[in-house]
């Protein structure tokens, strides 16, 4: 009894409540006039200076199309700006040839630096055992002074005590007194022994100018 009484009342209920259906309505369309659209007054006084420029009406036409007024015409660069953008894309945007051939250059550097290294490299150890050599005469000619000058020191304290007739400091005024004397002599006979060694050297060759030839 239950059953057909819940049949009922179920049918009345979808009678009273209409199905929902799946319906999308379609948007509408927006029709731009030439009266929607804004376009700067260039006799405006307070109209921006970006608005006058050809971007601005090339951003017109692309959104407005035709109803911008604008025309297309207008916005295809001029030949001297055509040439001007190619160029610059040129330079800035090089062909594949170009690119190549700066990749080939930059290699061809390269190269060449790696060559000239190694060439550098070469020949610095080439001179590595004539270096080594030269640096081991110069330490042995550093030591060598350096024996001889404490040798001539010890010399000149022994001289200075033998005149002084007591054991002199190496830094007493005294002593430093006749080292100087003593090395201004040295000097000057230095002096006098190479001008000596230089007359003799002038007159060995005026004789050997002055003496004949064998035949």
């Amino acid at each position: 009894m239950a059953a057909p009484m819940q049949r009922a009342c179920l049918g009345l209920l979808q009678a009273a409540v209409p199905a929902a259906r799946s319906y999308h309505a379609r948007p509408l369309r927006w029709r731009w006039r030439r009266s929607d659209v804004y376009r700067p007054d260039p006799n405006d006084p307070l109209t921006p200076a970006w608005q006058l420029q050809p971007a601005y009406e090339a951003k017109l036409y692309a959104r407005h199309g035709s109803a911008s007024g604008v025309d297309p015409a207008q916005l295809w660069p001029s030949p001297e700006k055509l040439q001007e953008m190619e160029a610059e894309e040129r330079e800035w945007y090089p062909g594949l040839r170009e690119m190549e051939a700066a990749l080939d250059k930059q290699e061809q550097e390269e190269e060449r630096r790696r060559v000239e290294r190694e060439k550098l490299i070469a020949a610095n150890m080439a001179k590595m055992p004539q270096m080594i050599e030269d640096w081991r005469q110069e330490k042995a000619a550093r030591k060598e002074k350096e024996r001889e000058t404490k040798a001539r020191r010890a010399q000149l304290l022994t001289k200075a005590q033998e005149a002084f007739g007591n054991k002199m400091h190496p830094t007493d005024p005294r002593f430093l007194e006749l080292v100087q004397e003593m090395e201004k002599k040295e000097r000057k006979e230095l002096k006098l022994k190479k001008k000596q060694l230089k007359e003799e050297a002038k007159m060995k060759r005026a004789a050997a100018a002055l003496t004949p030839e064998p035949v």
